[in-house]
C-alpha cells in the first residue's frame, strides 16, 4: 500500500509516526546523479513541523540521512534508501484511540482493515507524518528534474475563503516559482498571507482547523511526453497526489470551473511566439490528451481540514458497540496546507521525474 511508481522509477514509504525511523526506498534513480545534500536538507525543513504559530508544536529536525544508492555526492544506481528519526514523540496521547474513532480520520477503517493490529501511536502509518519520506524522494527528483530544465514550485493557494494571487499560467517562470519557495510562508500576496495566518491563529484558539487548497506548477517540461487513457500525465500525477494524506481533491488548469464554460472559452487558441508553438491561454493545464502540450503544468491541490481537534466531538468505542464524546489528546496543525506545499511540489517532481528517466 505504500509503493508508488511506473516501470522505470518506484518509491516505497516505510515506518510510523511514532516508531523510531521513517525513510523511503527509491528504485530506478540513474546513476552518475550528483545529489546536493544541503539543499535536500533545506528542502525537507519546509514541511518539518514546529518551525511556526501555525503548524504542530512537535518538533523534528526531519534531516534525512542516506543509507545506500549513493557514493562521493553521486547516485550509484543502486536503490537508495533515506531514513529520518523520529524523536520528539508523546505516544501516551493516542492510547485511547485504539478502540475510539476520530471523526475525519482513519481510526476505525483502519481497525476494520488490520484487525486492530495498526500502530495507533501517532496514527501511525496514516499519519502525515509520512510525507517526510516522500519529501525525501520529491527532492532528489527536483534536483534531477532542474539538470533537465524543468523546476517546480507551489504556493499557498487558499486557506478556507481567503485567497493567495495565482500563478500566471502562461507566462510564469522558473524564477518566480523559486521565490516564492524561500518565503517562510509560501504566498505571492504576502497581505492575503497575513490574512491566512490570523485564520489559522484564531482556529487554533478555538480549538478548531481549517483546509484549503495548494497550487503547483512545472515550467520546462517537454511537449510529447505522456499517454493517453490511463498513463496519462494527469492520471499518474493525480494518483501519487492522493497519497499525500488529507488530499479531497486535484483539478488541472481551469479545473471545474471549465465546466461552466462555453467551448470558445475554454480552448486555447494556438500561437508561435519566439519560434515556438504555444498557446495564448492555458486552460488545459499543459496537458491534452494525457500529454504535455509545452506549456507550463498548472494543478490546484485541495486538502480539509486537520480532523484532530480538541473540541467535544461525539463518535463510538468500537470495541464496546457504544456511543461517547471524544476530546483529542496530542499536538496537531491547525491548517496542514502551509506544511504541504513542499509535500505537493515533492509528489509532482517525482512523477514528472518517472516520463524523463
Amino acid at each position: 500500500m505504500s509503493v508508488w511508481g511506473r516501470n522505470n522509477l518506484k518509491l516505497s514509504i516505510f515506518g510510523e509516526s511514532h516508531g523510531s525511523e521513517i525513510g523511503v526506498v527509491i528504485d530506478g534513480l540513474p546513476a552518475g546523479e550528483h545529489i546536493d545534500i544541503d539543499e535536500l536538507k533545506l528542502f525537507c525543513a519546509r514541511r518539518a513541523p514546529g518551525n511556526s504559530t501555525t503548524s504542530t508544536k512537535r518538533r523534528e529536525p526531519d534531516i534525512p540521512k542516506i543509507l545506500s544508492g549513493m557514493l562521493d555526492g553521486k547516485t550509484t544506481g543502486a536503490p537508495l534508501c533515506a531514513m529520518i528519526q523520529n524523536n520528539d514523540t508523546h505516544s501516551q496521547d493516542y492510547n485511547n484511540l485504539k478502540k475510539v474513532a476520530r471523526p475525519g480520520h482513519a481510526d476505525y477503517t483502519a481497525y476494520l482493515r488490520y484487525n486492530g493490529a495498526n500502530d495507533v501511536r501517532g496514527s501511525g502509518h496514516f499519519s502525515g507524518r509520512l510525507t517526510a519520506p516522500l519529501v525525501i524522494a520529491g527532492g532528489i527528483a527536483k534536483q534531477l528534474l532542474r539538470n533537465r530544465g524543468v523546476e517546480i514550485g507551489a504556493h499557498i493557494f487558499s486557506v478556507q475563503n481567503t485567497k493567495d494571487d495565482v500563478f500566471d499560467a502562461v507566462s510564469i517562470t522558473a524564477k518566480q516559482l523559486l521565490e516564492v519557495q524561500k518565503k517562510d510562508f509560501a504566498v505571492l500576496n504576502d497581505e492575503s498571507g497575513e490574512m491566512m495566518i490570523q485564520q489559522i491563529e484564531t482556529a487554533a484558539k478555538q480549538l478548531d482547523s481549517l483546509g484549503g487548497v495548494v497550487e503547483c506548477c512545472a515550467v520546462g517540461f517537454p511537449a510529447g511526453i505522456g499517454s493517453p487513457m490511463f498513463d496519462g500525465i494527469e492520471n499518474v500525477l493525480s494518483s501519487i497526489l492522493f497519497g499525500i494524506p488529507a488530499v479531497k481533491g486535484v483539478e488541472f488548469g481551469a479545473g471545474f470551473k471549465a465546466s461552466k464554460m462555453a467551448g470558445s472559452e475554454n480552448n486555447d487558441p494556438y500561437c508561435i511566439k519566439d519560434g515556438k508553438i504555444c498557446t495564448e491561454t492555458n486552460n488545459h493545464g499543459g496537458i491534452l490528451g494525457g500529454i504535455s502540450s509545452g506549456m507550463p503544468i498548472i494543478m490546484r491541490v485541495a486538502f480539509k481540514p486537520t480532523p484532530s481537534i480538541s473540541q467535544p466531538q461525539k463518535t463510538i468505542n468500537f470495541i464496546e458497540q457504544e456511543e461517547c464524546e471524544l476530546i483529542v489528546k496530542g499536538r496537531h496543525d491547525p491548517c496542514i496546507v502551509p506544511r504541504a506545499v513542499p509535500c505537493v511540489e515533492a509528489a509532482v517532481a517525482f512523477a514528472l521525474l518517472s516520463y524523463l528517466v
